[in-house]
């Protein structure tokens, strides 16, 4: 089953302390480009978040944003240096010995003295607030994928449905081409019957020779059967389950050469039209693949 690239999900996961709102969304990209927002206390998690992104998908541009919101106890913890608390307090004794300063020592006093009451942040089970995320960004690649392989469904049956279509104009194509010679090789005869008298025999050798030469020209046999093959192939390319977008690209191209060369080749108005619509097809076709992973 083919996978678009675009898609959007979003997943939620809790525990006691930390509650994580994953969204995640991704469009066509050439390669695998990964792009996530997140608070800067979480960058360690960064290798680990990427390389489980890329269990899930592997060709897009991916877009992830996290929030996290503490539900348990505050994320600081509030310190105090007892010994240079300790410090300040004996100098300010001394102080009020040596100067017989009446002023008590209190407690809002010795709090301002720098470094003595501690903020720092609180230490985190690393394991449980990557198991929470974990379980959030699965929730919402689970869902992106969802949408994606939703999505690729309608995009091969569109395809499947103009490749069938272009094999209907291969094939009224294959079935005009030995006309062209015959009609070619009548308006010869006739042209030359209308230069020449009517008494003067037409070297029937000569006239096969240049229709044999014309025949050889235009001869596009080997385009069909590589365009039959190509058909094919693209065919059975969208029934595979592991990334296809690449391939898909490739076969496009060579259909392309493949009908260019037809229309090269071709003198005759009505292939010529056929050729038009087998190029239109395909550029619609080229279109949809650069959405498919």
């Amino acid at each position: 089953m083919i996978k678009s690239m675009t898609g959007f999900g979003r997943g939620e996961a809790k525990d006691i302390e930390r509650q994580f709102v994953v969204e995640i969304k991704s469009v066509n990209h050439r390669y695998n480009d990964i792009v996530i927002r997140m608070p800067k206390r979480l960058i360690y998690l960064e290798d680990q978040l990427k390389n489980l992104i890329k269990e899930y998908i592997k060709r897009g541009r991916v877009e992830v944003y996290i929030t996290l919101e503490n539900i348990g106890d505050t994320d600081t913890r509030i310190s105090v240096n007892e010994p240079l608390a300790k410090q300040y307090i004996d100098c300010l004794k001394r102080i009020k010995d040596e100067f017989s300063v009446l002023d008590d020592i209190s407690v809002s006093l010795v709090s301002k003295f720098p470094d003595v009451i501690k903020v720092s942040p609180k230490e985190e089970d690393e394991d449980a607030v990557w198991n929470c995320l974990k379980e959030a960004v699965s929730n919402a690649l689970q869902k992106l994928m969802k949408m994606r392989a939703s999505e690729g469904v309608k995009l091969a049956e569109d395809i499947n449905n103009r490749c069938t279509y272009i094999a209907d104009i291969v094939n009224k194509i294959e079935n005009r081409s030995p006309s062209v010679v015959l009609e070619y090789k009548q308006r010869l005869y006739d042209r030359i019957r209308e230069l020449l008298d009517d008494d003067v025999e037409i070297d029937e050798n000569r006239l096969s020779m240049e229709v044999a030469l014309f025949a050889d020209k235009c001869s596009i046999t080997e385009e069909i059967v590589r365009l039959k093959s190509h058909v094919d192939q693209l065919k059975k390319t969208l029934k595979e389950s592991h990334p296809i977008g690449r391939k898909l690209d490739f076969l496009i191209q060579e259909m392309n050469r493949e009908i260019n060369t037809v229309g090269s080749k071709s003198s005759d108005l009505e292939i010529t039209n056929y050729v038009v619509d087998i190029k239109s097809e395909l550029e619609k076709i080229r279109e949809q693949v650069q959405n498919i992973e």
